[in-house]
């Protein structure tokens, strides 16, 4: 079973969605907030203004910006940690308004998650460091 998946905000939900996040730094062109069902926005975990910008959906540049982007997630984890949460709890469905999904963020996001939880369900244990963030999102780690 697919943990964590890929949809576009434009698409209809599905009852096996599970927890619906929309990881786009911005809100979706056309759609009413109170239109779209969705569980949270995590807006902070997309890529700064700058890597996007460079990046302009150029398939040509998706190796250096996966590797980019990895960087930028690793440099703050907190965001990440709150989606590995959602997904350690069952089905996890990323939202995006993002045409060419496979050459995007969501698509780092999707295969990120997915090794973290095959490698946690291999092992048994939680890795560093996105074990230290909350498994509630929104939850004081302390």
């Amino acid at each position: 079973m697919e943990r964590v998946r890929i949809r576009r905000v434009y698409d209809p939900v599905d009852p096996d969605d599970g927890a619906r996040v929309l990881v786009d730094r911005l809100w979706p062109r056309g759609v009413k907030k109170s239109a779209l069902v969705l569980d949270a926005w995590e807006k902070s975990v997309a890529p700064s203004p700058d890597l996007r910008r460079w990046f302009a959906h150029d398939p040509s540049r998706w190796r250096d910006f996966s590797r980019r982007y990895q960087a930028e997630l690793d440099a703050d984890s907190e965001a990440f940690g709150r989606l590995l949460g959602y997904a350690r709890r069952g089905c996890l469905t990323l939202l995006t308004a993002t045409r060419d999904v496979e050459h995007s963020h969501v698509a780092v996001l999707r295969d990120l998650l997915n090794a973290e939880r095959a490698e946690e369900e291999r092992t048994g244990e939680r890795a560093s460091p996105v074990c230290f963030a909350p498994d509630e999102p929104g939850a004081d780690p302390d």
